[in-house]
Protein backbone atom coordinates (compact mmCIF):
# COMPACT_ATOMS: atom_id res chain seq x y z
CA UNK A 1 0.00 0.00 0.00
CA UNK A 2 1.38 3.57 -0.45
CA UNK A 3 2.22 6.07 1.73
CA UNK A 4 0.07 9.30 2.13
CA UNK A 5 2.03 11.59 0.79
CA UNK A 6 2.36 14.56 3.49
CA UNK A 7 0.46 17.43 3.09
CA UNK A 8 0.75 21.30 3.88
CA UNK A 9 -1.52 22.67 6.68
CA UNK A 10 -2.56 25.62 5.54
CA UNK A 11 -2.71 28.11 2.67
CA UNK A 12 -0.85 30.57 4.23
CA UNK A 13 2.53 27.91 4.57
CA UNK A 14 2.09 26.64 1.01
CA UNK A 15 2.41 30.84 -0.18
CA UNK A 16 5.12 31.49 2.63
CA UNK A 17 7.51 28.24 1.76
CA UNK A 18 7.01 29.07 -2.24
CA UNK A 19 7.58 32.83 -1.51
CA UNK A 20 10.67 31.59 0.56
CA UNK A 21 12.15 29.78 -1.98
CA UNK A 22 11.92 32.38 -4.38
CA UNK A 23 13.00 34.96 -2.09
CA UNK A 24 16.39 34.62 -1.41
CA UNK A 25 19.87 36.02 -2.22
CA UNK A 26 18.75 36.79 -6.05
CA UNK A 27 15.99 39.27 -4.14
CA UNK A 28 17.89 41.04 -1.72
CA UNK A 29 21.78 40.84 -2.90
CA UNK A 30 21.46 40.52 -6.26
CA UNK A 31 19.17 42.71 -7.35
CA UNK A 32 20.00 46.42 -5.65
CA UNK A 33 23.26 45.71 -7.31
CA UNK A 34 21.95 44.76 -10.63
CA UNK A 35 19.43 47.70 -10.53
CA UNK A 36 22.28 49.88 -9.21
CA UNK A 37 24.33 48.77 -12.17
CA UNK A 38 22.49 48.41 -15.19
CA UNK A 39 20.65 52.41 -14.41
CA UNK A 40 17.93 51.94 -11.71
CA UNK A 41 13.99 52.85 -12.87
CA UNK A 42 13.84 51.75 -16.02
CA UNK A 43 16.15 48.48 -15.63
CA UNK A 44 12.90 48.01 -12.55
CA UNK A 45 10.20 48.40 -15.09
CA UNK A 46 11.41 45.85 -17.46
CA UNK A 47 12.43 43.27 -15.27
CA UNK A 48 9.21 43.67 -14.09
CA UNK A 49 7.39 43.25 -17.60
CA UNK A 50 9.50 40.33 -17.96
CA UNK A 51 8.45 38.48 -14.59
CA UNK A 52 5.08 39.13 -15.69
CA UNK A 53 5.42 37.71 -19.43
CA UNK A 54 7.90 34.71 -18.54
CA UNK A 55 8.27 33.89 -14.66
CA UNK A 56 4.09 33.53 -13.74
CA UNK A 57 3.43 31.21 -17.02
CA UNK A 58 6.48 28.74 -15.92
CA UNK A 59 6.05 28.91 -12.05
CA UNK A 60 1.52 28.31 -13.06
CA UNK A 61 3.20 24.74 -15.14
CA UNK A 62 5.76 23.74 -12.07
CA UNK A 63 2.74 24.38 -9.46
CA UNK A 64 -0.09 22.43 -11.98
CA UNK A 65 2.91 19.71 -12.84
CA UNK A 66 3.54 19.32 -9.03
CA UNK A 67 -0.51 19.24 -7.53
CA UNK A 68 -1.80 17.01 -10.60
CA UNK A 69 1.30 14.15 -10.09
CA UNK A 70 1.94 14.65 -6.74
CA UNK A 71 5.33 13.72 -6.85
CA UNK A 72 8.63 15.22 -6.48
CA UNK A 73 10.56 15.95 -10.04
CA UNK A 74 12.49 12.14 -9.26
CA UNK A 75 8.42 11.04 -11.07
CA UNK A 76 6.01 13.98 -11.50
CA UNK A 77 6.71 13.43 -15.39
CA UNK A 78 6.99 10.37 -15.22
CA UNK A 79 3.65 10.02 -13.80
CA UNK A 80 2.03 12.79 -16.49
CA UNK A 81 3.62 12.03 -20.01
CA UNK A 82 2.11 9.75 -22.17
CA UNK A 83 2.90 6.22 -22.87
CA UNK A 84 6.13 6.10 -24.96
CA UNK A 85 7.48 9.70 -24.63
CA UNK A 86 10.66 10.88 -22.40
CA UNK A 87 10.28 13.65 -20.77
CA UNK A 88 11.32 12.11 -17.09
CA UNK A 89 14.49 12.12 -18.39
CA UNK A 90 15.06 15.65 -17.67
CA UNK A 91 13.85 14.66 -13.74
CA UNK A 92 17.50 13.96 -13.52
CA UNK A 93 18.38 16.84 -14.57
CA UNK A 94 16.24 18.72 -12.15
CA UNK A 95 17.21 16.50 -8.88
CA UNK A 96 21.44 17.49 -9.96
CA UNK A 97 20.49 21.53 -10.23
CA UNK A 98 18.58 21.35 -6.51
CA UNK A 99 22.31 19.90 -5.35
CA UNK A 100 24.16 22.49 -7.36
CA UNK A 101 22.65 25.00 -6.35
CA UNK A 102 22.79 24.14 -3.00
CA UNK A 103 26.93 23.21 -3.61
CA UNK A 104 27.49 27.32 -3.59
CA UNK A 105 24.13 28.22 -2.02
CA UNK A 106 24.72 27.34 1.54
CA UNK A 107 28.91 28.97 1.08
CA UNK A 108 27.26 32.47 0.52
CA UNK A 109 24.77 32.21 3.15
CA UNK A 110 27.14 31.44 5.89
CA UNK A 111 28.24 34.96 5.14
CA UNK A 112 25.01 36.63 5.98
CA UNK A 113 24.75 34.31 8.97
CA UNK A 114 28.81 35.05 10.30
CA UNK A 115 28.15 39.18 9.53
CA UNK A 116 24.80 39.31 11.55
CA UNK A 117 26.73 37.42 14.89
CA UNK A 118 29.72 40.37 13.88
CA UNK A 119 26.93 42.70 14.05
CA UNK A 120 25.33 42.08 17.08
CA UNK A 121 29.31 41.96 19.00
CA UNK A 122 30.05 45.45 17.44
CA UNK A 123 32.99 44.48 15.61
CA UNK A 124 32.67 46.60 13.22
CA UNK A 125 32.47 49.88 15.02
CA UNK A 126 35.49 52.48 14.46
CA UNK A 127 36.48 50.49 11.35
CA UNK A 128 37.93 52.29 8.26
CA UNK A 129 36.59 51.50 5.11
CA UNK A 130 40.01 49.83 4.30
CA UNK A 131 38.97 47.28 7.06
CA UNK A 132 35.83 47.21 6.40
CA UNK A 133 37.18 45.53 2.86
CA UNK A 134 39.81 43.58 4.53
CA UNK A 135 37.10 41.60 6.77
CA UNK A 136 35.42 40.64 3.94
CA UNK A 137 38.49 39.23 2.35
CA UNK A 138 39.31 37.92 5.47
CA UNK A 139 36.03 36.28 5.30
CA UNK A 140 36.27 34.15 2.07
CA UNK A 141 40.44 33.58 2.24
CA UNK A 142 39.92 31.42 5.80
CA UNK A 143 38.81 28.15 4.67
CA UNK A 144 38.02 26.80 8.42
CA UNK A 145 35.45 29.54 9.29
CA UNK A 146 34.09 29.39 5.83
CA UNK A 147 33.14 25.85 6.35
CA UNK A 148 32.18 26.30 9.92
CA UNK A 149 29.41 29.10 8.82
CA UNK A 150 28.23 26.77 5.90
CA UNK A 151 27.91 23.67 8.06
CA UNK A 152 25.83 25.86 10.23
CA UNK A 153 23.76 26.58 7.82
CA UNK A 154 23.77 23.03 6.19
CA UNK A 155 22.48 22.17 10.49
CA UNK A 156 19.49 24.55 10.15
CA UNK A 157 18.52 23.86 6.77
CA UNK A 158 18.10 19.65 7.08
CA UNK A 159 16.99 20.79 11.22
CA UNK A 160 13.66 21.85 9.39
CA UNK A 161 13.63 19.23 7.07
CA UNK A 162 13.70 16.61 9.80
CA UNK A 163 11.33 17.76 12.20
CA UNK A 164 8.91 16.92 8.92
CA UNK A 165 6.74 19.14 6.36
CA UNK A 166 4.30 20.93 8.79
CA UNK A 167 6.01 20.92 12.15
CA UNK A 168 9.42 21.84 10.46
CA UNK A 169 9.35 23.42 7.32
CA UNK A 170 6.37 25.27 7.26
CA UNK A 171 6.20 26.23 10.95
CA UNK A 172 9.89 27.61 10.37
CA UNK A 173 9.37 29.26 7.05
CA UNK A 174 6.65 31.28 8.54
CA UNK A 175 8.01 32.31 10.96
CA UNK A 176 11.27 33.72 9.16
CA UNK A 177 8.94 35.08 6.09
CA UNK A 178 7.40 36.99 8.66
CA UNK A 179 9.99 38.14 10.81
CA UNK A 180 12.12 39.20 7.71
CA UNK A 181 8.59 41.18 6.07
CA UNK A 182 8.67 42.99 9.39
CA UNK A 183 12.61 43.82 9.90
CA UNK A 184 12.60 44.89 5.58
CA UNK A 185 9.68 47.36 6.57
CA UNK A 186 11.35 48.64 9.43
CA UNK A 187 14.54 49.15 8.18
CA UNK A 188 12.81 51.00 4.74
CA UNK A 189 10.92 53.23 7.24
CA UNK A 190 13.91 54.04 8.83
CA UNK A 191 16.29 55.31 5.82
CA UNK A 192 13.31 57.32 4.45
CA UNK A 193 14.45 59.81 7.66
CA UNK A 194 17.97 59.58 6.50
CA UNK A 195 19.53 63.29 4.95
CA UNK A 196 20.54 63.08 1.89
CA UNK A 197 17.91 59.90 0.88
CA UNK A 198 15.84 61.65 -1.59
CA UNK A 199 18.63 61.21 -4.47
CA UNK A 200 17.97 57.16 -3.80
CA UNK A 201 14.64 57.51 -4.65
CA UNK A 202 14.97 59.78 -7.50
CA UNK A 203 17.48 56.92 -9.16
CA UNK A 204 15.03 54.19 -7.98
CA UNK A 205 11.82 55.08 -8.99
CA UNK A 206 12.01 57.71 -11.29
CA UNK A 207 13.25 56.33 -14.86
CA UNK A 208 15.51 57.83 -17.60
CA UNK A 209 14.47 56.07 -20.55
CA UNK A 210 16.35 58.83 -22.54
CA UNK A 211 19.83 57.67 -21.32
CA UNK A 212 18.58 54.10 -21.86
CA UNK A 213 17.43 54.95 -25.36
CA UNK A 214 20.94 56.43 -26.10
CA UNK A 215 22.44 53.52 -24.93
CA UNK A 216 23.27 54.69 -21.52
CA UNK A 217 26.26 52.70 -19.84
CA UNK A 218 25.90 49.52 -20.71
CA UNK A 219 23.95 49.57 -24.03
CA UNK A 220 19.58 48.88 -24.02
CA UNK A 221 20.38 45.23 -25.83
CA UNK A 222 22.85 44.71 -22.78
CA UNK A 223 19.97 46.52 -20.38
CA UNK A 224 16.95 44.20 -21.74
CA UNK A 225 18.86 40.89 -21.37
CA UNK A 226 20.18 41.59 -18.08
CA UNK A 227 16.35 42.62 -16.85
CA UNK A 228 14.69 39.49 -18.87
CA UNK A 229 17.97 37.28 -16.69
CA UNK A 230 16.98 39.21 -13.33
CA UNK A 231 13.30 38.53 -14.23
CA UNK A 232 13.74 34.59 -15.00
CA UNK A 233 16.53 33.71 -12.80
CA UNK A 234 15.29 35.03 -9.24
CA UNK A 235 12.19 32.64 -9.00
CA UNK A 236 14.55 29.64 -9.50
CA UNK A 237 12.10 27.89 -11.75
CA UNK A 238 12.83 25.12 -14.04
CA UNK A 239 14.79 22.68 -11.62
CA UNK A 240 11.45 21.36 -9.74
CA UNK A 241 12.17 24.17 -6.56
CA UNK A 242 8.57 25.33 -7.32
CA UNK A 243 6.66 21.74 -8.80
CA UNK A 244 7.03 20.26 -5.20
CA UNK A 245 5.21 22.81 -3.31
CA UNK A 246 2.64 22.22 -5.91
CA UNK A 247 2.35 18.54 -4.82
CA UNK A 248 2.00 19.59 -0.98
CA UNK A 249 -1.54 21.28 -1.66
CA UNK A 250 -4.95 20.70 -2.33
CA UNK A 251 -7.50 21.85 -4.85
CA UNK A 252 -9.16 24.66 -3.13
CA UNK A 253 -7.52 27.38 -4.65
CA UNK A 254 -6.45 28.18 -8.62
CA UNK A 255 -3.07 28.13 -9.62
CA UNK A 256 -3.37 30.97 -11.18
CA UNK A 257 -4.31 33.11 -8.65
CA UNK A 258 -1.58 31.97 -6.06
CA UNK A 259 1.53 31.62 -8.51
CA UNK A 260 0.43 35.89 -8.84
CA UNK A 261 0.37 35.88 -4.80
CA UNK A 262 3.76 34.03 -4.87
CA UNK A 263 5.13 36.25 -7.45
CA UNK A 264 3.72 39.48 -5.66
CA UNK A 265 5.46 38.70 -2.61
CA UNK A 266 8.40 37.83 -4.34
CA UNK A 267 8.12 41.23 -6.08
CA UNK A 268 7.53 43.23 -2.89
CA UNK A 269 10.54 42.04 -1.22
CA UNK A 270 12.64 42.97 -4.07
CA UNK A 271 11.33 46.43 -4.60
CA UNK A 272 11.69 46.55 -1.03
CA UNK A 273 15.23 45.85 -0.68
CA UNK A 274 15.87 48.69 -3.38
CA UNK A 275 14.15 50.94 -0.95
CA UNK A 276 16.33 50.20 1.83
CA UNK A 277 19.89 49.88 0.12
CA UNK A 278 19.71 53.10 -2.57
CA UNK A 279 18.10 55.47 0.05
CA UNK A 280 21.03 54.22 2.02
CA UNK A 281 23.79 54.62 -0.29
CA UNK A 282 22.67 58.31 -1.62
CA UNK A 283 22.69 59.29 2.26
CA UNK A 284 26.24 58.39 2.62
CA UNK A 285 27.50 58.68 -0.25
CA UNK A 286 28.15 55.38 -1.72
CA UNK A 287 27.81 53.96 -5.56
CA UNK A 288 24.72 51.49 -5.94
CA UNK A 289 26.53 49.57 -8.42
CA UNK A 290 29.35 48.45 -6.01
CA UNK A 291 28.27 44.94 -7.08
CA UNK A 292 28.01 41.67 -5.24
CA UNK A 293 30.33 43.90 -2.57
CA UNK A 294 27.52 46.01 -1.39
CA UNK A 295 26.29 44.33 1.24
CA UNK A 296 29.70 43.10 2.69
CA UNK A 297 31.99 46.19 1.82
CA UNK A 298 29.92 49.46 1.58
CA UNK A 299 26.87 48.82 3.42
CA UNK A 300 28.89 48.03 6.68
CA UNK A 301 30.84 51.88 5.66
CA UNK A 302 27.06 52.90 5.78
CA UNK A 303 26.86 51.50 9.37
CA UNK A 304 29.66 52.61 10.94
CA UNK A 305 28.52 56.55 9.53
CA UNK A 306 25.47 56.07 11.52
CA UNK A 307 27.55 55.97 14.70
CA UNK A 308 27.78 53.34 17.19
CA UNK A 309 24.17 52.59 17.69
CA UNK A 310 22.13 53.40 15.31
CA UNK A 311 24.70 51.56 13.03
CA UNK A 312 25.03 48.89 15.19
CA UNK A 313 20.81 48.67 15.29
CA UNK A 314 21.01 48.83 11.29
CA UNK A 315 23.41 45.88 10.76
CA UNK A 316 21.69 43.87 13.15
CA UNK A 317 18.63 43.55 11.59
CA UNK A 318 20.06 44.24 7.83
CA UNK A 319 21.83 41.15 8.23
CA UNK A 320 19.22 38.75 10.07
CA UNK A 321 16.93 40.46 7.14
CA UNK A 322 19.40 38.64 4.45
CA UNK A 323 20.04 35.74 6.59
CA UNK A 324 16.38 34.75 6.91
CA UNK A 325 15.83 34.98 3.10
CA UNK A 326 19.25 33.02 2.07
CA UNK A 327 17.54 30.33 5.00
CA UNK A 328 13.92 30.32 3.96
CA UNK A 329 15.45 29.44 0.10
CA UNK A 330 17.60 27.31 1.55
CA UNK A 331 15.23 25.59 3.68
CA UNK A 332 12.75 25.40 0.82
CA UNK A 333 15.35 23.80 -1.69
CA UNK A 334 16.76 21.17 1.03
CA UNK A 335 12.90 19.91 1.83
CA UNK A 336 12.88 19.55 -2.31
CA UNK A 337 16.02 17.43 -1.84
CA UNK A 338 14.74 15.44 0.75
CA UNK A 339 11.69 14.53 -0.89
CA UNK A 340 13.55 13.27 -4.31
CA UNK A 341 14.44 9.72 -2.72
CA UNK A 342 11.64 9.36 -0.77
CA UNK A 343 9.19 9.73 -4.17
CA UNK A 344 11.87 7.60 -6.09
CA UNK A 345 13.12 5.09 -3.34
CA UNK A 346 10.71 4.91 -0.66
CA UNK A 347 12.97 6.81 1.86
CA UNK A 348 11.33 7.57 4.72
CA UNK A 349 12.44 11.15 5.64
CA UNK A 350 14.32 10.39 8.66
CA UNK A 351 16.88 8.58 5.97
CA UNK A 352 16.50 10.94 3.59
CA UNK A 353 17.38 14.01 5.99
CA UNK A 354 20.45 12.70 7.34
CA UNK A 355 22.04 10.82 3.66
CA UNK A 356 21.39 14.24 2.23
CA UNK A 357 22.63 15.72 5.28
CA UNK A 358 26.47 13.88 4.46
CA UNK A 359 26.11 14.56 0.47
CA UNK A 360 25.23 18.21 0.97
CA UNK A 361 27.81 18.78 3.41
CA UNK A 362 30.77 16.97 1.31
CA UNK A 363 29.35 18.47 -2.32
CA UNK A 364 29.34 21.60 -1.19
CA UNK A 365 33.01 22.05 0.91
CA UNK A 366 34.84 22.53 -2.69
CA UNK A 367 33.17 25.33 -3.36
CA UNK A 368 34.54 27.21 0.02
CA UNK A 369 37.75 25.48 -0.65
CA UNK A 370 37.82 27.05 -4.10
CA UNK A 371 37.50 30.56 -2.66
CA UNK A 372 41.29 29.82 -0.61
CA UNK A 373 43.08 27.07 -0.93
CA UNK A 374 41.80 25.72 -4.01
CA UNK A 375 41.65 28.98 -5.78
CA UNK A 376 44.38 27.92 -8.21
CA UNK A 377 41.30 25.32 -9.70
CA UNK A 378 40.46 27.47 -12.29
CA UNK A 379 37.56 27.02 -15.08
CA UNK A 380 39.15 29.36 -17.65
CA UNK A 381 39.15 33.38 -17.52
CA UNK A 382 35.18 33.15 -18.61
CA UNK A 383 33.69 31.24 -15.51
CA UNK A 384 36.36 31.14 -13.08
CA UNK A 385 36.42 29.37 -9.79
CA UNK A 386 34.86 26.48 -8.44
CA UNK A 387 31.70 28.50 -7.16
CA UNK A 388 31.54 30.26 -10.09
CA UNK A 389 31.77 26.68 -12.31
CA UNK A 390 28.25 25.36 -10.11
CA UNK A 391 26.56 29.09 -10.82
CA UNK A 392 27.34 28.66 -14.30
CA UNK A 393 25.97 25.22 -14.84
CA UNK A 394 22.66 25.71 -12.50
CA UNK A 395 21.86 30.09 -13.85
CA UNK A 396 22.87 29.40 -17.36
CA UNK A 397 22.13 26.08 -18.61
CA UNK A 398 19.09 24.29 -16.41
CA UNK A 399 17.31 27.01 -15.28
CA UNK A 400 16.19 28.74 -18.66
CA UNK A 401 16.00 24.74 -20.24
CA UNK A 402 14.63 23.33 -17.45
CA UNK A 403 12.01 26.13 -17.59
CA UNK A 404 11.38 25.34 -21.66
CA UNK A 405 10.77 21.75 -20.88
CA UNK A 406 8.28 22.92 -17.93
CA UNK A 407 6.23 25.36 -21.08
CA UNK A 408 7.03 22.79 -23.98
CA UNK A 409 5.74 20.01 -21.68
CA UNK A 410 1.85 21.59 -20.54
CA UNK A 411 1.56 23.48 -24.16
CA UNK A 412 2.28 20.69 -26.73
CA UNK A 413 0.53 17.83 -27.06
CA UNK A 414 3.16 15.52 -27.40
CA UNK A 415 3.40 16.73 -23.84
CA UNK A 416 1.31 16.37 -20.91
CA UNK A 417 -0.89 19.19 -22.84
CA UNK A 418 -2.67 22.55 -23.11
CA UNK A 419 -6.19 20.71 -21.92
CA UNK A 420 -4.80 18.77 -19.33
CA UNK A 421 -2.36 21.54 -18.03
CA UNK A 422 -5.47 24.24 -18.14
CA UNK A 423 -7.51 21.88 -16.58
CA UNK A 424 -5.09 21.39 -13.22
CA UNK A 425 -4.08 24.96 -13.40
CA UNK A 426 -8.12 26.06 -12.91
CA UNK A 427 -9.26 23.68 -10.04
CA UNK A 428 -10.57 25.68 -6.96
CA UNK A 429 -11.60 29.34 -6.70
CA UNK A 430 -9.92 31.93 -7.56
CA UNK A 431 -8.11 33.48 -10.90
CA UNK A 432 -8.32 31.30 -13.51
CA UNK A 433 -5.63 30.88 -16.60
CA UNK A 434 -6.57 32.91 -19.77
CA UNK A 435 -7.12 29.85 -21.90
CA UNK A 436 -7.57 31.72 -25.65
CA UNK A 437 -5.52 31.44 -28.55
CA UNK A 438 -3.57 34.61 -28.45
CA UNK A 439 -2.15 33.00 -24.67
CA UNK A 440 -1.70 29.40 -26.25
CA UNK A 441 0.20 30.90 -28.99
CA UNK A 442 2.39 32.83 -26.82
CA UNK A 443 3.50 30.09 -24.96
CA UNK A 444 4.20 27.09 -27.30
CA UNK A 445 6.25 29.21 -29.41
CA UNK A 446 6.89 32.98 -28.51
CA UNK A 447 8.02 32.02 -24.81
CA UNK A 448 10.23 29.05 -25.58
CA UNK A 449 11.93 31.61 -28.47
CA UNK A 450 12.44 33.96 -25.57
CA UNK A 451 13.82 31.55 -23.23
CA UNK A 452 16.20 30.00 -26.06
CA UNK A 453 17.14 33.89 -26.78
CA UNK A 454 17.94 34.70 -22.73
CA UNK A 455 20.05 30.80 -22.86
CA UNK A 456 21.96 31.63 -25.70
CA UNK A 457 22.96 35.26 -24.97
CA UNK A 458 23.89 34.18 -21.89
CA UNK A 459 26.65 32.02 -23.24
CA UNK A 460 27.24 35.58 -25.70
CA UNK A 461 27.94 37.19 -23.06
CA UNK A 462 29.94 34.68 -21.19
CA UNK A 463 31.75 33.71 -23.97
CA UNK A 464 31.73 36.07 -26.48
CA UNK A 465 33.32 39.17 -25.03
CA UNK A 466 36.86 39.92 -24.36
Amino acid sequence: MEEKRETLGSRLGFLLLSAGCAIGLGNVWRFPYVVGRYGGAAFVLMYLVFLAILGLPVMICEFSVGRASRKSMSAAFRTLEPEGTKWHFYGKFAVAGNYLLMMFYTVISGWFLKYFFKMIRGQFSGMTPNEVGETFAATIASPLPLIAWMFVVIVIGFTACFLGLQKGVERITKFMMSALFVIMIGLAIYVAFLPGSGAGYSFYLKPDFKNLASGGEHGLWDTVYAAMGQAFFTLSLGIGSMEIFGSYIGKEYSLTGEALRVIGLDTFVAICSGMIIFPACAAFGVQPSAGPGLAFVSLPNIFIAMGPVAGRIMGVFFFLFMSFAALSTVIAVFENIVAFPMDKLGWSRKRSVLVNFIAILLLSTPAALGMNVWSNVHFGSHIGSIDALEDFLVSQNLLPLGSLVFLLFCTWKKGWGWDNFVAEADIGSGAKFPNNKVVRFYLRYIAPLIILIVFVAGYFDIFGKK
